[in-house]
């Protein structure tokens, strides 16, 4: 394993390791903290998703963070990311509209109640690898990759590979260790 695979992994076991210690993260009591632990998910999910060689562009090119309908999980996450890199490039968080294109985006966050407006995009999110990302419990079947979901308080995610895979993403086994429920459609 390598040196970045091993921080990355340690990092990601210490943020969900601390979120099981801090009451406050494990069971957010409030709007505000529940956004800061899916805030922090976000961003921690970049590290353990390999995007397919070129699509991130250049070093140069900032890896985006997409976010429609959630502002303050976007604010969390634009507090998160400052300064901070992921896949060796600046992290820009964009607040995204229904109609505005998915252009540079490497993740796309749909808040709860606007996971409906994934279905006109999908045939178009199916052949780009956008990790897309919801809260609400449909969210997997509106073609999310990643579901957030409140269980027992506590913030948790489930994963379908049928759409992570139809878009040539990859995601590490340790994240797939952490997940609530891994759906796999077809095996």
């Amino acid at each position: 394993m390598s040196a970045l695979h091993w921080k990355q992994s340690l990092t990601l076991v210490v943020l969900l390791l601390g979120m099981a210690i801090r009451p406050s993260a494990a069971q957010p009591d409030s709007p505000s903290e529940e956004s800061q632990v899916k805030a922090a998910f976000l961003y921690k999910f970049a590290g353990y998703v390999e995007w397919p060689d070129g699509f991130l562009g250049s070093v140069q090119t900032p890896f985006t963070i997409g976010v429609l309908g959630a502002d303050a999980i976007a604010d969390e996450l634009a507090h998160i990311v400052q300064g901070r890199k992921s896949q060796s490039r600046s992290i820009a968080v964009r607040r995204f509209k229904a109609g505005d294109p998915l252009e540079d985006m490497a993740i796309l966050f749909v808040g709860k109640g606007d996971a409906a407006r994934l279905k006109p995009l999908r045939s178009t999110l199916q052949t780009r690898p956008i990790l897309v990302v919801t809260e609400e419990p449909t969210g997997l079947a509106h073609g999310a990759m990643i579901n957030f979901l409140l269980v027992d308080r506590h913030v948790r995610f489930e994963v379908s590979l049928d759409p992570v895979e139809k878009s040539g993403l990859r995601l590490s086994s340790r994240l797939l260790a952490v997940a609530q429920k891994v759906h796999a459609e077809g095996r």
